[in-house]
Order: structure tokens, then sequence, then C-alpha cells
């Protein structure tokens, strides 16, 4: 009998299982998958395109909240949890609603997820949405590149629109932006790396995508999302520690997977987190992880014209998985407002409209700071809406792309941008060198 199986996602990780494990599996039937976190991708059907020869009607996608009786009127005999960044016990509250409802809760883990290559594979991933993965991955880029080799970034899926259209992407220039039709949560992930003439891959079929990148590089960079891990198996795991989020990298799944699987951690932030933090988060991925090095790092701030900020009434933009699912309070920009004599933060919530109003009534705790929805056209819209409805003197935007050229603002814009810098030793240089040295 095949097991009737039903996958928990969000647009990213349920996909890859079901790829690289259940789509040619006759030992099971993937009756539906629901969706999380992302607004506006349920509704929607995993193409018959892409689900292969044992699902010629594709597969349904469910509202997670329609779980429970889904489970009961599936016949559903397991239900695979498949989504990132999320505490311990909110996983286990999931799987006491499942056991209940009458089905198995399984977590698959990296031998049955993790694609092989043929290439050199770095990992870089996290113990928390925003603790500083993308510049730690362009850091690596750069680093690779000088000591010569060529390297294209895989950038975990962030698939919001057609599936089957995003099977494989390739990003070389702003151009495939616009011809992809990116949101803004993914051209926060690409443009940083274009900006640095890096090749950038992602999509929905890994295999695929992992297989078209070995063509034209010899060192695969997997620029990890959330916290999940990664879904190449790779020969430098690097896992970016977040000292501001004091013992997340025990608590959060699949955070404390990366915390024991890396080889190298960075410690980042340390130039703004308390020491006496930065101490603890050492001591607590040494009991896990006694064998990996250790890097500390800062993400230092820069702004074009810091003098522009002194003395105005300014609306904060920051990234939005940030604020929203990584669950912190406010981010580069809101510090560069602080520290370049803002003369007020303007809480832009009663300005908000639509889809912005419902982000704030879902994560409350974001306040006085604006995270940069943008899953989607409606979406962009009703961000531009709300920054422009906004009575401020100045927008101070903390997101790694230039706003402005996804969205019309009608106020004075500054950008904050950060990189990562490592202090003492060993670096990041050390490390590559010492494990990919000519």
């Amino acid at each position: 009998m095949t097991i009737r199986t039903l996958i928990m996602g969000a647009a990213g990780r349920d996909f890859h299982n079901f790829n690289v494990y259940f789509r040619d599996n006759s030992d099971y039937q993937v009756v539906a998958f629901t969706a999380t976190q992302i607004p506006n991708i349920d509704g929607r059907r995993y193409p018959a395109a892409l689900a292969g020869s044992l699902y010629p009607e594709g597969i349904p996608i469910y509202p997670e909240s329609e779980l429970r009786e889904l489970i009961k009127k599936l016949n559903v005999d397991q239900v695979v949890f498949a989504y990132s960044d999320v505490e311990h016990a909110y996983v286990m509250h999931k799987a006491s609603l499942v056991n209940e409802a009458g089905a198995d809760f399984r977590l698959m883990g990296l031998k049955n997820t993790q694609l092989v290559s043929s290439k050199p594979v770095v990992s870089i991933t996290a113990v928390r949405t925003g603790s500083g993965k993308s510049q730690t991955t362009r850091r690596v880029s750069l680093i690779l590149r000088e000591m010569g080799y060529r390297v294209a970034a895989v950038r975990h899926p962030m698939p919001y629109g057609d599936l089957l259209k995003q099977k494989v992407q390739r990003f070389a220039d702003y151009s495939d932006l616009d011809k992809h039709d990116c949101t803004i949560e993914e051209r926060e992930e690409y443009e940083p790396h274009l900006d640095n003439g890096l090749i950038v891959y992602a999509g929905v079929d890994y295999e695929a995508i992992l297989r078209q990148a070995e063509q034209e590089v010899d060192i695969v960079l997997w620029d990890g999302g959330n916290n999940d891990f990664s879904f190449f198996k790779e020969d430098l795991a690097i896992v970016v520690v977040d000292p501001h989020r004091l013992g997340h990298e025990t608590s959060f799944y699949p955070g404390e997977t990366n915390t024991i699987h890396a080889d190298v951690f960075v410690i980042n932030k340390v130039d703004t987190a308390d020491a006496e933090n930065v101490i603890k988060v050492r001591e607590n991925i040494h009991l896990l992880n006694p064998d990996a090095q250790v890097i500390e790092g800062a993400s230092p701030l820069f702004v074009d014209n810091p003098e522009a900020i002194r003395g105005k009434r300014v609306l904060v933009v920051e990234d939005g998985p940030t604020l929203t699912h990584g669950g912190m309070k406010y981010g580069a920009a809101y510090v560069a407002a602080r520290r370049f004599g803002a003369k007020e933060i303007v809480d832009p919530r009663p300005f908000a409209v639509r889809t912005i109003t419902d982000t704030y009534e879902k994560y409350p705790e974001t306040g006085t700071i604006l995270p940069a929805m943008g899953y989607g056209a409606e979406q962009m819209k009703d961000l531009e809406e709300t920054i422009n409805n906004s009575d401020v003197d100045l927008v101070v935007s903390g997101t790694p792309i230039d706003l402005s050229r996804v969205i019309k603002i009608n106020k004075p814009l500054q950008r904050v941008r950060y990189d990562l810098q490592e202090i003492g030793r060993p670096t990041l240089v050390d490390i590559l060198n010492a494990k990919f040295g000519k």
C-alpha cells in the first residue's frame, strides 16, 4: 500500500523534498501541500509538468489552517513538516495536532534531501533569518573569485509566481530580474550579487538548477534562506549566528541542525551586541559543536549622505522577512537613523494600507518600523502607497536593494548598506585558502 502523504511548507523546502524524495517514489502518494508564512501561495497547484508521471493532474496546495480537516478528508497517513525559522515548541504543537488527527509526523534530514554536486560546494546558512547570511555569502564569493575560481550563487527558493516558468532561473543582470517578474523579497537577495558581478541561480527544481550551474562554475555557493539547511551536500558549511538573539541557536528549527552541522561559525554583529551575549553564544555553539572554527564579525553601516538624516523626521524601512518571521524588532536602517541623528522615527502604521495593514496585524511587534513587504505586484503597490502616505521628511531604507527601482517614492531616500567585516583571526580568507587554496 502506498503511504498517503501531505507536505507542510511555504513554497520552498516542501517542493524540494517532494522533488528529490517523493516525485518518482511509488511507495508514496503525495495528496496535498499546505502553505503558510508567505501570502498568496495557497490555492495553487504544484504543476503536473514538475510533479512527474505519478501526478498527471499535479498536486493541490491548501492553506495550512485547513491541515486537521485535510488529514481526515484525504485519509492522510503521514505529514512531512518542511519549512523553517520556527521555534522547537511550534514544531511540536504541529506534531501534536497531526498525531491527534491520526497521521504520523515526519522531519526529513540531510541524507534524504541533499543533492550531491560534481563540483565543490560551500554553503552559507544561519540559525535565524536576519543573522547576516547575505553579506557573508557576498564576502565568500568575492574571496573565492579573488582566488581564481568561477563561482555562482544558488539561492534558496522563493517561487511565488508561476512555478512552471520558475523551474530554473538564471540571473546575470537586472534585466533578468524584470524578465522573471521578481518580487521585492527576491530582488533583495539577487541584486547585491549582481552588483558584485556574480551569477545567481534559483527556482523550483534544484536538481536541474545544480546541473546547469555546474556547467559554468568551479565552486557552487549555496546561499541559504531563513534558517534552513542546504539542499546540496557541502564541502564546507558556514553558519551565521546572531548574538542579538541569544539562545536561538539552540531553540529554533532547523537552525539548531545548522549549529550541529557547521564546519565554521560566523558570530556576526559583535560590534553592536552585548559582550556577554557574544561570550554566551560562543559557549552555546561550543557545547553543540566543539570542533567547528569560530569567526567573529561585524556588519558596519554605510550611508551615502549621513548628514541628510540629521534633524529629520524619518520613515524607517527594513527587510520584510527579517522583521516578520525572523522576529527582529529593528535592522540596519533603524540603527543608522539613530546613529546619524534623526529627529524622530515616525510610526508608519497610521499610513498603512490593505496588505501592509494586514502585516502589522499579523506581526504587531514590528512596531514603528515598516517591513518592505512585496510578495507580488499588489503588495508592492500597497508598500508604495504606505510610504507615500507617510508624513515624513525622509525615507531611510535598510533593504539590500534600491527600492526606487521597483516602486515610485515621492520622498527623499537614503539607503543603508552593510558588508561583513571579520574581526581578529581566523578570517574567511584563512579558512577558504586552507580548504581550496591552489
